[in-house]
């Protein structure tokens, strides 16, 4: 979609109605001005219209790569729009979440539609007592265990793929993340 020039959309403040008396019945002073309404026409309706840009399930389909990088939203254009959206709506939330359990498993489900299971803290330290040294930190890891989710508008595998190029991203700099690809969810424990 394109917010230039609209065949047909008319005007809702023509010019040539604002135009003194005397252009009123000037044949070419209205053909000109109606071209200019032409012109113009789409970026009044753009200006009626603003508030509806910037919420991102009204917005155009081609409006939302702009407004994802306003709020540094994940945006593909290969995704559907409904994810497309979904993902601009919810950035926010999930740069709130981001280097977490918790901000990891609902990008993954959001973006692949995959359920998942963070474990590990990735070596993380820290001491409960003001000015004394932490604990060092053991060899650890983060293991991201990844499956299909089940209901409607599942997905019926997994892209090991892109799963791992967006736990590459969404981890921690400072840990290793490891990746399982499970073919459901895992056993609980004790099971």
């Amino acid at each position: 979609m394109s917010r230039a020039a609209v065949p047909g959309l008319p005007s809702r403040h023509p010019i040539g109605e604002q135009l003194p008396a005397l252009y009123a019945d000037d044949d070419f002073a209205q053909r000109f001005t109606a071209g200019l309404d032409t012109v113009l026409a789409p970026v009044f309706t753009t200006l009626d219209n603003l508030p509806s840009y910037f919420d991102p399930r009204l917005a155009p389909a081609d409006f939302l790569a702009w407004l994802a990088s306003w709020v540094g939203g994940a945006d593909d254009p290969d995704w559907p729009t409904a994810l497309r959206r979904e993902a601009v709506a919810r950035a926010v939330e999930l740069h709130r979440w981001r280097g977490t359990r918790r901000g990891l498993v609902e990008a993954l489900r959001l973006v692949l539609g995959v359920s998942a299971d963070v474990s590990g803290d990735g070596a993380a330290v820290w001491s409960r007592t003001a000015g004394t040294e932490p604990t060092p930190a053991a060899a650890g890891e983060v293991l991201v265990r990844v499956w299909p989710r089940g209901g409607p508008g599942a997905v019926p595998e997994v892209d090991a793929d892109r799963v791992r190029a967006l736990v590459r991203t969404l981890c921690p700099v400072h840990t290793l993340c490891r990746v399982e690809i499970l073919p459901g969810p895992p056993a609980t424990e004790g099971s």
